[in-house]
């Protein structure tokens, strides 16, 4: 059997046909990256008009800055809670999706429009229902006899962008979960039912084990999400308050490059952030994908 192949008559159709790609990630993606590094290695004056190169200064003085120590601290927490939270409930809301057969349709649309929201809108409208003043949930605690209030509490404000990461991110995988178990055959799900396994058991020795290249997949880009895109959650609930207590370290590059005016700091920070990044993906794919049956 024969394998067609595309032939370009002419040699230089296919660099021109990948050009638009190649310009946007060197200009969006290669050249800032390239930009944060050398800045990593520079200081300038208070007033920008002296630069300085300092080798690895600026990443010794972060490693000795107790507030950038605390800053992974919150990373860390904050990344664990909305990757579990937010596969285990899309996950669980999947799995209820696939028992819904006349209003399915309405089912998935209302659980997949928050995805189109904006991070700093999905902040605002978290903020607003559990402001201390005038929020409805802040009420409804209160009326429990939960002082609410984090503006001043450190644990509320950590719930608080928590849960606003979390609903902004159940819709994404939501629709993988979806699509991944709407793939598995029903015929295996009906085998083991006349073997007598019940649903829960069906669930986790049948369908889990076929949806766990969708459950890595989603594993990884939920890790990345909570580090890199929650800066505009952040920024718009709790701006890395009370005390730094929220300040996770995307938004202290910000802090650092726009507020302080450090950028050498700041480009440095951004720097190890990357690294920090390729380092867990190249981790969760070396070793977890080991464990997914494909």
């Amino acid at each position: 059997m024969q394998t067609k192949r595309t032939v370009f008559p002419n040699k230089l159709l296919p660099y021109l046909l990948i050009a638009p790609q190649i310009f946007v990630t060197v200009v969006f993606f290669l050249w800032p990256a390239g930009t944060a590094f050398w800045q990593s290695f520079l200081r300038q004056d208070a007033f920008g008009f002296k630069t300085t190169f300092v080798w690895f200064e600026n990443y010794r003085r972060l490693f000795a800055d107790p507030i950038y120590i605390d800053a992974f601290g919150h990373t860390l927490i904050f990344a664990i809670l909305v990757t579990v939270l937010s596969t285990s409930i899309a996950l669980l809301l999947a799995a209820a999706a696939m028992r819904v057969l006349r209003t399915s349709r309405i089912y998935s649309t209302l659980l997949i429009w928050p995805y189109a929201v904006a991070p700093a809108i999905a902040g605002i409208l978290w903020w607003f229902m559990f402001n201390p003043s005038i929020g409805i949930v802040a009420y409804m605690l209160r009326a429990m006899g939960i002082n609410w209030n984090h503006l001043i509490n450190p644990d509320d404000a950590m719930i608080l962008i928590v849960i606003a990461a979390t609903w902004k991110q159940i819709s994404y995988n939501f629709l993988f979960f979806l699509a991944a178990l709407q793939s598995v055959p029903r015929s295996l799900q009906e085998a083991g039912a006349i073997d007598g396994a019940g649903p829960m058991k069906r669930f986790w020795t049948i369908v889990f084990p076929l949806i766990s290249p969708t459950t890595f997949y989603l594993i990884v880009i939920n890790i990345v999400y909570a580090m890199f895109d929650t800066f505009g959650i952040i920024h718009a609930t709790t701006q890395g308050g009370p005390a730094r207590a929220t300040e996770i370290l995307v938004y202290k590059v910000y802090f650092d490059g726009f507020i302080g005016l450090n950028l050498g700091s700041s480009a440095a920070q951004s720097v190890i952030l990357m690294v920090i990044v390729v380092a867990l993906t190249a981790v969760q794919f070396r070793f977890i994908e080991r464990r997914v049956q494909y």
